[in-house]
């Protein structure tokens, strides 16, 4: 890994993925290094460092496991009827059914947020098909669309533009201001999708 000085008290942490970039944020918000941790698919950002040279002698000299943590589950009831589902199922060769059955049979964990408050990107440790983002975005997708891109899945916490291949949609409110902690799928917390 490699450490850039963002100024005097911030760094920018450069990884190997994704799953590298949360373990680092959770030793980094575990360790306090810093006031503000924010991990993204190939970076962690570290912005308040406390003690810059010591975060940097420990990133470059003590490699991290990129191994999940045990964050909470959360179980999202999905209506798998989205305008994508047919297209993603040929894509894999199978049919609409397996699609669901793919996409309900792993543990999801949120990797990092993103794109709209409340947006998580959703990865899986278990082999997992690719599938091409919209060639077209559409100008419009509803609050709660779930969808597929490359190797991801994700939830759209409230209408937005968006170019991924929907293949359902939930009632679960990812975003709420109100709430102690407004996003509901925080990095570490682990997804299952369940089919209604």
């Amino acid at each position: 890994m490699r450490c850039l000085s963002m100024g005097p008290k911030a760094l920018l942490v450069e990884t190997d993925g994704p799953w590298r970039s949360l373990a680092l944020a959770e030793l980094a918000r575990a360790e306090d290094w810093a006031v503000d941790v924010v991990p993204a698919a190939a970076t962690v950002l570290l912005d308040g460092v406390r003690d810059p040279e010591e975060v940097r002698r420990r990133v470059v000299s003590e490699p991290v496991a990129a191994t999940p943590p045990d964050g909470p589950t959360v179980r999202i009831p999905v209506t798998y009827d989205g305008p994508d589902l047919e297209e993603v199922a040929t894509r894999w060769q199978v049919d609409s059914e397996q699609v669901v059955a793919r996409h309900t049979s792993v543990t999801w964990v949120a990797l990092f947020t993103g794109f709209a408050p409340g947006f998580g990107y959703l990865a899986t440790k278990e082999t997992w098909p690719s599938v091409g983002r919209r060639s077209t975005p559409r100008p419009r997708v509803p609050a709660g669309a779930v969808g597929l891109a490359d190797r991801w899945s994700g939830i759209y916490p409230a209408e937005t533009p968006g170019g991924w291949q929907l293949i359902g949609r939930t009632e679960v409110v990812l975003w709420d201001a109100l709430r102690a902690d407004p996003a509901l799928l925080t990095p570490g917390t682990r997804v299952r999708f369940v089919a209604r």
